[in-house]
């Protein structure tokens, strides 16, 4: 279930597939994919598991499914490395790009792109740096970056423990204050950085079924 919110004067919706989605601009806003992660372990040798790639994209196609989609805004980390690069990784992401010609790619650069390099051309991906506004948002990697404009952004990869007696559950959340939102990191295999939120935060889980609120009387 989607969790719909108003920032900035305009409707957003926070989707349980730990992504946004503005819907006067058909727009579809994607934090931290991370493609070719794996990969670049497996090339230093650590034996983690293949098929993020193939996942991340499926999960793409659920949603351009879902939702009318006319452009994907990705907020940086679209590459994780250089060695990200592999043949099946580019041809993989190549493939999906076919199937989908129409869609308007923007990719706003982070501190893993700046290493990574840009994107294949074959992708045909506008590139820019952050901050890149639109309307009311700033669309950023980094959520600290200062501006007037409402700040959308990436980077942290949140996670929120939830605790029941001795048991506790982390699991991905929307950071939302006053002058930001920090978007759930949208990559398999990307892992998170458990947050607390501050005064005048507000803090939204994903289950992977829907988005809820957590009370403030919950967030210490």
């Amino acid at each position: 279930m989607n969790h719909l919110i108003e920032i900035a004067g305009e409707q957003l919706l926070m989707l349980p597939q730990k992504a946004l989605y503005w819907p006067r601009e058909s727009m579809l806003i994607i934090a931290d994919i991370h493609f070719g992660k794996a990969a670049s372990f497996r090339a230093l040798g650590v034996p983690v598991p293949a098929g993020t790639t193939s996942a991340n994209l499926a999960a793409l196609d659920d949603l351009i499914a879902r939702l009318p989609v006319r452009q994907v805004m990705f907020l940086g980390d679209f590459l994780h490395a250089r060695a990200a690069r592999a043949p099946a990784t580019l041809a993989a992401m190549q493939a999906w790009r076919a199937r989908h010609p129409d869609l308007l790619l923007t990719l706003v650069r982070g501190n893993h792109d700046a290493h990574a390099g840009d994107p294949p051309p074959q992708l045909a991906m506008a590139m820019v740096d952050e901050p890149h506004v639109i309307g009311p948002f700033a669309f950023c990697h980094h959520p600290d970056v200062m501006v007037p404009s409402y700040v959308l952004a990436g980077h942290v990869h949140p996670v929120y423990r939830l605790r029941s007696g001795w048991d506790s559950l982390l699991l991905p959340c929307f950071l939302v204050g006053p002058e930001r939102m920090v978007l759930p990191s949208f990559g398999a295999f990307t892992g998170g950085h458990p947050v607390l939120a501050q005064p005048g935060e507000r803090v939204f889980v994903s289950s992977g079924e829907a988005v809820l609120e957590i009370p403030r009387s919950s967030l210490g």
